[in-house]
């Protein structure tokens, strides 16, 4: 279980909060709006009234023990920057931005957000689905039910042929290609659509598709 923090209680950030709680992740929200801090206390398991432009607040919160931190906050860019600096300051391995725009989401890079989000193009259930699975480097819901998805290879699948590992038949998933890494670590993972008889290693990143349950419990194995 991750402990996930999320800094920004408006629509978004809520939802995002109640996703992953229903997937079972510990999640810290903080908000400086005390209303909105109180109906979060009813879905995640730490609710706190902060500003989170004050790196001490974070801090004192428990935001530097948290795996992720996403600044879900909207249209205050001034706050948003600030916030995705606090939560680099304090070491926090993996910090998800929320940007309103394209110029936005450049500052929240330069300033070092790990990852950045557009909420007109991505939902906070998707997010949330990422976040929780761990081994899921990314999933797109292409239809009701049915999506893409990057994984890492499920133990079972180890050093077997694509035959041999036979996931169509035992799991549902269809491996569309695998992206396997180049000798040099530097240079970007090479894309390959594998036939029957092509092995898979264990570094390798496999691009699926299937139900999203089925994709769940692939991923779980892994």
């Amino acid at each position: 279980m991750r402990r996930i923090g999320i800094i920004g209680a408006g629509r978004f950030g809520l939802s995002l909060a109640e996703s992953l709680a229903e997937a079972g992740q510990e999640v810290l929200l903080l908000d400086r709006n005390g209303s909105l801090v109180q109906k979060a206390r009813d879905i995640v398991e730490q609710a706190v009234q902060g500003d989170a432009t004050d790196a001490r607040t974070l801090d004192e919160a428990g935001l530097r023990e948290c795996d992720v931190a996403v600044v879900a906050i909207g249209s205050n860019i001034e706050a948003s920057t600030l916030a995705t600096a606090n939560c680099k300051e304090l070491g926090i391995e993996t910090v998800v931005a929320k940007a309103t725009s394209e110029l936005h989401g450049k500052i929240l890079q330069k300033i070092g957000a790990d990852q950045v989000i557009f909420p007109d193009h991505e939902s906070a259930h998707r997010l949330a689905r990422s976040l929780a699975n761990r081994g899921a480097f990314d999933l797109l819901e292409i239809s009701e039910g049915c999506s893409i998805a990057e994984i890492n290879v499920p133990e079972s699948c180890v050093d077997k042929t694509l035959a041999q590992a036979d996931l169509r038949n035992k799991t549902g998933v269809t491996v569309l290609c695998i992206r396997r890494q180049d000798e040099n670590p530097k240079k970007p993972r090479a894309i390959m659509i594998p036939g029957p008889n092509d092995q898979i290693h264990a570094d390798d990143k496999l691009i699926v598709f299937g139900t999203t349950k089925q994709i769940d419990e692939l991923n779980a194995q892994t």
